[in-house]
């Protein structure tokens, strides 16, 4: 008997799941707000990227030394995507993941060159992740008023990267 009595009634549920959601979304909204605002740097950022992604490739290709280039795009990247969060957000734990393991690398010329892939792929993926969430980030800015309930995949992945999905 005691037990029911600490059941919660149905209404109780549902007013918890909707302020969870309106709660949720009001983060998402304050994020697309920001975006909107940081458009300019999100935009400089991305053409970086962009611009320099050819030559890159291609220094992974020629193992050069200046392809690690890429980790320091990735890590202005990470800390402009920490720099936005929402209050009380955090990145989400794959992405901070695969962005530690790319900013951690560096080139030595005794020891990267032997195990070439091994030390540079997650710089790759790094990189690719992070201009990912740039091009996310720039197409919210341009075609979102407001955050939608029913979300566009892209918006639903800069979600994902703030953990509000």
């Amino acid at each position: 008997m005691a037990q029911q009595r600490n059941r919660k009634t149905r209404d109780e549920v549902l007013r918890e799941i909707n302020d969870a959601f309106q709660a949720r979304l009001a983060k998402a909204e304050a994020l697309l707000s920001t975006v909107k605002k940081e458009r300019p740097q999100i935009e400089s950022l991305l053409l970086l990227f962009k611009s320099e992604e050819p030559d890159l490739v291609y220094r992974f290709y020629h193992q050069s030394y200046k392809f690690f280039i890429m980790v320091d795009l990735t890590r202005q990247a990470l800390d402009f995507f920490t720099r936005i969060a929402p209050e009380s957000t955090t990145l989400n734990d794959w992405y901070s993941s695969i962005a530690a393991e790319a900013v951690s690398k560096e080139f030595d010329w005794n020891k990267t060159n032997p195990i070439w892939l091994a030390e540079t792929l997650p710089v790759l993926q790094g990189f690719w992740h992070s201009k990912y969430f740039l091009e996310q980030m720039l197409a919210a800015a341009d075609e979102l008023e407001t955050a939608p309930e029913v979300l566009p995949s892209g918006w639903a992945a800069v979600l994902y990267l703030y953990n509000l999905r």
